[in-house]
């Protein structure tokens, strides 16, 4: 089963432009389910939903309940911001969560739950984009126990463990990472572990998800650094959902536009069916 998280930069940019070099990428990766953050939806259109329909996959959204935070950035009022989910399988459950956050950092951060209906199992999947204010650290530890709590909630029923998605706007030693995993550190739910599927990876495999040498980051912003993530709890029976491969993909222009701010993550678990 291949995962993929990516978050798509809203409307930022040369969006229209964009959004085919998004599908030129997950087309060529050719996955089973995507975790999206920063997805659109304007005047009836979703991004989400015409990615699913010339991908051929279901697809669930959830909006964010703060959008005209975002809306100002870009000075139009008819644009949505949300998270979103592509699949392979249907989805059969739906739920959302809005994150905590202080006043002045709500902009209508969320976890959306999809289960997805496979022919052997059904998977517990999860996407969500916390608060990206650097000195925000404190808020993070926050979202992401609101998130292990929901995941708690929603991962039981099935032998495919829950996997988790999403941009979480911090560095993989930092204190929220280290608490959501829960391994390092005592985990936010008692008893709940969630690896970061990178911990599999190649250690001489390019990780940076926001980097400077992509032009909508802009050189000296900030250094190279992994804040996208594929978690995934420890495996099922007979290793059902065990990471086999990580790596980063849209990491180049697609005729000569990048695709988005982030770069991909891109994992191969053990078969849900």
């Amino acid at each position: 089963m291949r995962v993929v998280s990516w978050n798509l930069w809203w409307r930022f940019g040369p969006w229209a432009e964009r959004q085919k070099a998004v599908l030129a990428v997950l087309r060529e990766l050719e996955p089973d389910v995507v975790g999206l953050q920063e997805v659109w939806s304007a005047d009836g259109e979703n991004l989400a939903e015409w990615l699913a329909g010339e991908l051929g996959l279901h697809w669930a959204w959830a909006p964010s309940p703060a959008s005209e935070r975002w809306q100002r950035r870009i000075g139009d009022p008819s644009v949505e911001a949300g998270n979103a989910v592509l699949s392979r399988w249907p989805v059969v459950e739906q739920a959302v969560l809005r994150l905590p956050a202080p006043g002045e950092l709500d902009d209508g951060r969320l976890a959306l739950h999809t289960r997805l209906a496979t022919p052997t199992h059904e998977v517990p999947f999860f996407t969500t984009h916390l608060t990206s204010a650097i000195d925000a650290s404190a808020v993070r530890c926050q979202q992401v126990t609101a998130l292990a709590q929901f995941v708690a909630a929603h991962r039981g029923g099935t032998a495919f463990p829950p996997v988790v998605t999403g941009d979480f706007n911090a560095w993989p030693d930092s204190d929220e990472v280290r608490l959501f995993g829960g391994y390092k550190t005592a985990p936010a739910v008692p008893g709940q572990v969630l690896f970061d599927a990178w911990e599999y990876a190649d250690r001489a495999a390019p990780s940076a998800t926001w980097d400077p040498a992509n032009p909508y980051v802009g050189a000296g912003f900030s250094p190279a650094v992994r804040i996208d993530y594929i978690h995934v709890g420890p495996p099922g029976p007979r290793g059902l959902g065990h990471v086999r491969t990580v790596r980063r993909a849209g990491d180049g222009p697609v005729d000569g536009v990048w695709p988005s701010d982030h770069m991909a993550v891109v994992a191969d678990l053990a078969a849900a069916g």
